[in-house]
């Protein structure tokens, strides 16, 4: 049935008994225990009514209606407006931004995305870089944790350097290492020992190299694979050059690493671009080495000029001396092979101790403007590095590897000459026509090399003292000193002479010391026999730069 209710200014009075406000669902008003109100405003913001509230005593009138047209449009709108719509309301609205902050503010979120782009570009490169150089997942160098380096049974980690010229062009023989040395580093105590491996040292390969089944050992490392092209080749060359020339020094390397022109530039140049290094040479006047002057021009008055005082490349007095990353390099090549040249009497030997003191320089510096510490620094360099330094070490061996490089003192810094004093094992010769390094004990003798390597480098201080002991038989049983010399050897003593005591009365162990030091080696024996060491003139006279001699007297000590 239509219905028939007139409106009133566009309202539909309600059935009798309705309230403006109730829930025609009856469903919904049973859920709802609690009428909605709404405040209906005056003028004055004072309460006038409620809607929905019924009056005492009569229903919805015209007057209800007129106070909630008038409110409409008066109160704030309950959905938040945008910058937009707000800036078109005008009046009563905030001020807009202008346009020179909204300008700043995408300026600013550019330079952040730009920031962060570049910032993520750096950790892939370093992390790509860093790839290259250390073998395993490269993100355990951020491990916490210092993981111990690999040890021989002295305790001692050994590490093979490499140095090759693959990456200077025009270089001949680039794949050729320029420069061989052995660091040797006991972790636990903090220190260090480097010995250079003579590049002309005559080896015998055992395959086939370009140069045939024998010559220099600076042919081994790219006959076996070390060519710069190939990460895993040049690591696999590594481990292997480093069996072969452990196996001639006695010494099981566990690390080997190749360094080539740019990463010593790159390394010179992040620890502030400049290392000092002190000159000892025998000539008073220096080092200098003619074979380089072609760095300083093509003509003698452009030499004088950018080569002053005298037109020389590397040219040093002894003393300190500061050089820039080229002068470093160039100085650990010089070996005094062109004329006129003064101060590398021993060729390729006075090249190695200088490599040995570049070295030691380039950890000092890094060590005092806090290089190793710097982990800006670091990334920069391993980015720099990546395509040109290889290493056998793992990632999570890095912590180890910068906190050796900081804690051990100059002081515990050791060289080991083999051509030197007593510990030369080593000399020049002619061999297949060819002016090389072999032992002094004969060609592929290598017996001498590794005594004096297993003596400097054992962790038992006796054996590193090296003692010479003489045994002497004073008790008249035949036999009685040599079974006693052959004792002491197998603790590691070393026995220079057996033979005979001036009387045969003697009873028990006597001991004397010729001359002074060897500290350890004394307390040892007293240790041993239970005796006390005399430093008295012993009735002998033994041979010069004996250190010990012991007289077994005809007792049951002579069992010991």
């Amino acid at each position: 049935m239509k219905d028939k209710r007139t409106s009133i200014d566009g309202f539909i009075p309600r059935r009798p008994g309705s309230q403006l406000g109730d829930l025609h669902d009856e469903k919904k008003r049973a859920a709802l225990k609690t009428p909605v109100y709404q405040a209906l405003q005056s003028d004055d913001d004072t309460l006038r009514e409620t809607v929905g509230q019924r009056r005492v005593g009569q229903g919805i009138g015209r007057s209800d209606i007129d106070e909630s047209l008038r409110s409409i449009g008066t109160d704030e709108p309950t959905k938040k407006l945008s910058r937009r719509q707000r800036r078109r309301l005008g009046k009563g609205s905030k001020k807009p931004r202008s346009k020179t902050r909204r300008i700043l503010k995408w300026v600013g979120l550019v330079l952040l995305v730009a920031l962060l782009a570049f910032g993520g570009y750096i950790a892939y490169r370093a992390i790509h870089a860093s790839g290259n150089i250390f073998q395993g997942n490269i993100l355990d160098v951020l491990t916490q944790k210092q993981v111990p380096l690999q040890q021989d049974d002295n305790g001692r980690t050994n590490i093979l350097i490499l140095g090759t010229s693959q990456d200077d062009p025009g270089h001949d023989a680039g794949n050729l290492t320029d420069s061989m040395m052995i660091l040797s580093v006991d972790q636990n105590n903090k220190n260090a020992y480097m010995i250079s491996v003579p590049r002309d040292l005559y080896v015998q390969y055992g395959e086939a190299c370009d140069s045939g089944y024998r010559g220099k050992i600076n042919v081994y490392y790219s006959c076996v694979g070390g060519d710069g092209t190939s990460v895993d080749g040049d690591r696999a060359a590594l481990t292997k050059t480093a069996g072969f020339v452990g196996d001639i020094f006695g010494l099981n390397i566990q690390y080997g690493v190749n360094v080539n022109y740019t990463v010593f530039r790159d390394i010179v140049n992040a620890v502030g671009g400049s290392i000092t290094v002190t000159i000892e040479s025998r000539d008073a006047a220096g080092q200098m080495d003619s074979n380089f002057d072609w760095k300083c021009g093509a003509t003698t008055k452009a030499r004088l000029a950018n080569c002053p005082p005298h037109g020389h490349y590397i040219d040093y007095p002894n003393g300190p001396v500061t050089l820039d990353a080229e002068h470093a390099l160039y100085l650990a090549q010089a070996r005094g092979d062109a004329y006129p040249t003064y101060g590398f009497e021993q060729s390729n030997f006075d090249r190695e101790k200088n490599q040995q003191k570049i070295i030691t320089a380039i950890r000092d510096k890094a060590q005092s403007v806090g290089v190793l510490t710097n982990l800006g620094k670091v990334s920069s360099i391993l980015d720099s590095l990546g395509n040109n330094l290889r290493t056998t070490f793992q990632a999570d061996e890095v912590k180890t590897l910068v906190s050796l490089a900081e804690n051990i003192k100059d002081a515990d810094i050791h060289s080991i000459s083999l051509v030197d004093g007593d510990t030369a094992v080593m000399t020049t010769g002619n061999v297949d026509g060819q002016s090389v390094v072999r032992p002094i004990a004969g060609t592929y003798d290598y017996t001498d090399l590794q005594a004096i390597i297993a003596k400097k480098l054992s962790s038992d201080p006796v054996v590193r003292e090296g003692a010479s002991i003489v045994v002497l038989n004073g008790s008249g049983v035949p036999g009685v000193a040599q079974t006693k010399a052959t004792a002491l050897k197998a603790l590691g003593y070393t026995v220079t002479d057996v033979g005979d005591a001036d009387t045969t009365n003697y009873t028990g162990i006597t001991i004397y010391q010729v001359g002074t030091g060897m500290p350890e080696t004394k307390t040892a024996l007293e240790k041993l026999y239970g005796v006390t060491v005399l430093t008295t003139k012993p009735p002998v006279s033994p041979a010069a730069g004996t250190n010990f001699v012991i007289i077994v007297g005809a007792t049951k000590t002579t069992s010991n």
